[in-house]
């Protein structure tokens, strides 16, 4: 059977044409999901007819990049496995690939997320979850096992009462470089979370200096990093790197989210195979093939799969 990439890639070589849409919606914006109830279910309180999904830009353009890095990576869903669950991968790749797009939401919903990361709601026996929010509160942070990051320091004072301290991150967000105006500053910034430095203690009453180890993963090199971009303004990032260097490993660019802050709305772009799409879940045609890469001017985040050792 073909899968949903296979059918996305070859719309993408059978057409000479750019600018031209994927010949069906992929993970159309929010979701309706009908329960087939039986006899019994008539018994049951409350008794859901259905559960209706609102907001799900959250999800959405994550969602659609995680299963392209899967499917674009034969490796990727024996490893990403050991961080969210064989079950949860097979079921997912299963889900996408024959179109049941509101399940596939509802599976992250249901598995990775907490309940207080949403709002949800019975009304006239229709379940409403709305995701309405920030897409790394519903999105980023469920993944932490995946991106966490640990550092220790130590201070050089041996009657510093926190003299030996450990910090664990549990995403990988960067904040702008300050007075660096030239350069690769997303590289820079990145360099600068990751290596080794030394800083006057925070300690009160201290006064001596802490010396910070460079900071490593806790499971090993992730197979893709997302780096929270929300901190960065479009007019100060003039350069996008296809390349990062992170802790020891090469990444690539894969792709990235993009938020309009007028519309209050998520969208996302990728890669397959060097050409690039843009995907909306809002709109009708909602996945379009584009005739140069996106400016990502409204950057939320930027996602890098980690390269293939040669």
């Amino acid at each position: 059977m073909k899968t949903l990439f296979d059918e996305i890639k070859a719309s993408i070589k059978n057409d000479s044409n750019y600018d031209h849409s994927f010949w069906r919606p992929v993970l159309p914006w929010g979701g309706i999901f009908t329960i087939k109830a039986g006899r019994k279910a008539v018994s049951c309180t409350p008794l859901y007819v259905e559960i209706t999904l609102k907001n799900t830009c959250t999800i959405d353009g994550f969602l659609m990049l995680l299963y392209v890095i899967l499917r674009e990576n034969d490796t990727f869903p024996k490893e990403l496995s050991l961080y969210l669950g064989r079950e949860f991968v097979d079921c997912f790749l299963h889900l996408m690939d024959t179109y049941s797009f509101t399940s596939v939401k509802l599976l992250w919903i249901w598995d990775k997320m907490d309940k207080y990361q949403y709002k949800s709601g019975i009304h006239k026996a229709t379940l409403e979850i709305d995701l309405f929010g920030n897409e790394h509160e519903n999105f980023t942070r469920n993944l932490e096992n995946l991106m966490s990051t640990i550092q220790e320091s130590y201070c050089s004072n041996t009657d510093c009462p926190t003299r030996v301290q450990e910090t664990q991150m549990h995403t990988i967000l960067i904040n702008p470089p300050h007075d660096i105006p030239n350069g690769d500053l997303i590289q820079i910034a990145v360099d600068e979370l990751f290596c080794s430095k030394t800083e006057p203690c925070e300690e009160y009453g201290c006064g001596c200096l802490r010396e910070f180890s460079p900071r490593n993963f806790c499971h090993g090199p992730p197979p893709f990093v997302i780096l929270n971009m929300e901190q960065w303004k479009s007019e100060e990032l003039a350069y996008v790197p296809y390349c990062l260097e992170l802790s020891d490993n090469k990444y690539q660019l894969e792709g990235a989210t993009l938020f309009n802050k007028e519309e209050h709305h998520y969208s996302a772009a990728f890669q397959i195979d060097g050409y690039w799409m843009h995907y909306d879940g809002l709109r009708n045609i909602n996945l379009i093939l584009l005739s140069k890469p996106p400016e990502l001017l409204l950057l939320s985040s930027l996602v890098y799969v980690r390269a293939a050792e040669k």
